[in-house]
């Protein structure tokens, strides 16, 4: 029988790499509840990819509305998350 530090030096820890599906579900939950239905109906995440989450908006006025709430938006992303993964947002039209 195997001591556990000799299994714990054998097994090769990962970091498990965040989804593009669960960075989806917690953005749009946090727009929902941030602008409602509208938001989230005008907000829409296209991909995620190296940390940066990339949306959509169907009008300029609610891209501004992004970029001009961006940090927060990532800030709550990453406390719902309990990580720093998500780095940053870029509007797509």
């Amino acid at each position: 029988m195997k001591k556990i530090n000799q299994l714990l030096k054998h097994k090769e820890f990962r970091k498990t790499v965040l989804d593009e599906k669960t960075v989806f579900y917690i953005f749009k939950k946090i727009i929902k509840h941030e602008y409602g239905k509208k938001g989230e109906e005008n907000l829409v995440p296209d991909f995620y990819k190296n940390g940066k989450l990339f949306i959509k908006t169907q009008s300029s006025n609610w891209a501004s509305e992004a970029w001009v709430n961006r940090q927060d938006i990532i800030k709550k992303i990453n406390q719902e998350l309990n990580t720093k993964e998500v780095k940053g947002i870029k509007i797509i039209k």
